[in-house]
């Protein structure tokens, strides 16, 4: 594995741990304080961060899918990942980890 390929899947599984983490934070501590606290104040931090961290994501998994040659199965699975609460969690134990010992 060249040192790009090995930045770049670095890079994504952060950017999927941290996402995960933006992901949670979102739903499972803004959206109450919102919706049945009245607190909305925190919602538009945390939502900008997950946006931009959502984007990134996508865009990583875009480009190592490229690097790596995955199928489109792998790439299906890792881009699906970001829309389920701890989906990247398990994508980063089930693919990226497994990606990474193996090269």
């Amino acid at each position: 594995m060249t040192t790009k390929a090995f930045k770049q899947l670095n890079l994504l599984r952060r950017l999927a741990i941290l996402e995960g983490i933006s992901y949670l934070l979102l739903i499972g501590i803004c959206m109450p304080l919102k919706y049945i606290f009245d607190i909305p104040e925190p919602t538009y931090p945390v939502g900008l961060a997950h946006g931009v961290l959502f984007v990134a994501y996508g865009i990583m998994v875009l480009v190592v899918t490229r690097t790596f040659k995955w199928s489109f199965k792998t790439m299906f699975w890792a881009g699906l990942a970001a829309f389920l609460p701890f989906g990247t969690f398990v994508a980063d134990k089930r693919i990226f980890k497994p990606e990474l010992a193996a090269t």
